[in-house]
């Protein structure tokens, strides 16, 4: 989506000299004294042998074990010196110096015992905020965007000296669907690196994401205005002008594009979406073809393709591109395939067919929730009766799906139609129910609803559901004339 800035992960910046600090002021004994002494001036070694007498004198002491922890991490002994630090904790689980000095060795080693550990800190000192920031981090690695936003919002002014922990923060708001604050974060990093085309393709790409292409166009105008613009800049530009509907310039900078960088896969890929939108199947498919002469075994051009040859109806180079694309690229072609034959599902009389191949790619990818959905649809379209073998199986493919993909809202769809059709209309409701809170204009489930609710006594959605029907056949229809406005074509001797 994004050029991102490159990660730059955020290390915990408690350095020796603060936790000798933090250790020394416990105490004024001339031994401690000697100690970290010894420890200011890298004289570990002389530090551990003041410390053997004194630990044999006091081995309950945690400031002495912590201490050893630190002179073992300066000699780069991790082992010993987070042993040191544990053994400190054992006597006292509260103890600043040593939590801090092994939750930033168990973070260096990348292990998941340093939450637990930070978040003790966090507990001694709430307001710290490099503990949070960490924490953070480590949220985001573990993919808990939530909990990562919690301890991101309490680090802001640390976060602007670290562009790219910056950069995961609105990564994360982008995720929990906090489109404007994330436009924000990513404004708070092109101020801090204005000169970094990085941080100005990342802002105008968040802006794409959010529906504000006009202002995605307006923040990449200097790198567009530049003598040389790179591919990774027109390709977003070309993206920002589809989307707010000037096709001609889209075109014209994605041909531009891959004029300079002919080898690019993904921007022949995009110009096959455009041409898919304006139903300009064939100029697509030369374009694709252009591609291939030069990247022979780019399976996401075959894929791409394929879906192209489903909508000119020439099903058979379809199904070649799509087996093509799986030999290349088994790992991720399938879903993109399976995408290609729902359309040739709809576009054909040969459902027995279709089901066919679905299920010899379900036999290569079970986890596929795609490929469950479109065979619980191929079932469903051959109206077996309620209680009948393919009945029974294409409730159980759609529910598959939907198991493995909540958010696929075409297989709510085919489940809620299962449903009315077996008289289970509290199921279908909550299936159509499901597919409108993924797809608010999802016009079959919105069709399907307004069906069971007429059949019960509770009717009081009915007119507000029949203008949100009205509405959204208005908008489809509104946005196909928009796609209709223009035609791609191929001018003779064209490059």
């Amino acid at each position: 989506m994004m050029s991102a800035l490159t990660p730059k992960i955020l290390s915990l910046t408690v350095v020796p000299i603060l936790l000798l600090t933090s250790v020394f002021a416990q105490t004024a004994t001339d031994r401690v004294g000697r100690i970290t002494s010894a420890l200011r001036n890298n004289q570990f070694d002389e530090a551990l042998q003041l410390l053997e007498p004194a630990l044999r004198e006091q081995a309950r002491n945690p400031q002495l074990w912590a201490l050893r922890g630190l002179a073992y991490s300066g000699k780069g002994d991790q082992k010993a010196a987070l042993a040191s630090f544990q053994s400190a904790l054992k006597i006292s689980p509260d103890y600043l110096p040593a939590l801090e000095g092994a939750s930033q060795l168990e973070y260096n080693a990348g292990r998941a015992e340093a939450v637990p550990l930070l978040k003790r800190v966090q507990r001694l000192q709430p307001n710290d905020p490099t503990t949070r920031a960490i924490l953070a981090v480590l949220a985001y690695k573990e993919d808990d965007c939530a909990g990562a936003v919690q301890h991101f919002a309490q680090t802001s002014s640390l976060l602007d000296s670290q562009p790219g922990v910056l950069q995961e923060y609105g990564a994360c708001l982008i995720k929990l669907k906090q489109t404007q604050k994330a436009i924000s974060i990513f404004q708070r990093i092109l101020s801090a690196h204005p000169d970094d085309p990085r941080a100005r393709r990342g802002l105008a790409a968040v802006q794409l994401t959010a529906g504000q292409p006009q202002d995605a166009l307006g923040t990449l105008q200097p790198l567009l205005a530049a003598v040389d613009p790179d591919v990774t800049t027109m390709r977003l530009a070309a993206a920002a002008y589809e989307a707010n509907k000037d096709t001609p310039s889209a075109v014209k900078v994605l041909h531009d594009a891959i004029v300079k960088d002919p080898r690019n896969v993904a921007l022949y890929v995009d110009f096959a979406n455009i041409a898919m939108t304006h139903q300009s199947f064939q100029t697509g498919i030369e374009m694709i073809d252009a591609g291939l002469n030069l990247q022979p075994k780019a399976a996401e051009l075959y894929l791409a393709r394929g879906v192209l040859y489903v909508q000119v109806a020439d099903y058979e180079r379809a199904e070649s591109d799509f087996e093509r694309a799986e030999q290349l690229d088994p790992n991720q072609a399938v879903s993109a395939a399976a995408q290609g034959m729902v359309a040739e599902e709809r576009n054909q009389n040969d459902p027995d067919r279709a089901l066919t191949n679905v299920r010899s790619k379900l036999a290569k990818q079970p986890g596929d929730a795609f490929l469950w959905y479109l065979q619980a649809a191929i079932l469903a379209q051959k109206a077996p009766l309620a209680g009948s073998a393919e009945f029974q199986q294409a409730s159980r493919s759609a529910r598959k799906a939907v198991a493995l993909q909540p958010s696929l809202a075409a297989a709510h769809d085919v489940l809620a139609k299962l449903y009315l059709q077996a008289g289970q209309t509290a199921l279908a409701v909550k299936e159509s129910r499901m597919a409108l809170q993924y797809d608010p204009k999802d016009q079959t489930a919105l069709y399907r609803l307004i069906l069971v609710l007429r059949k019960t006594n509770d009717k009081t959605e009915i007119p507000d559901l029949l203008k949100r029907l009205a509405k959204a056949r208005q908008d489809a229809t509104k946005e196909e004339a928009e796609h209709n406005r223009y035609k791609l074509v191929v001018e003779p001797g064209s490059q």
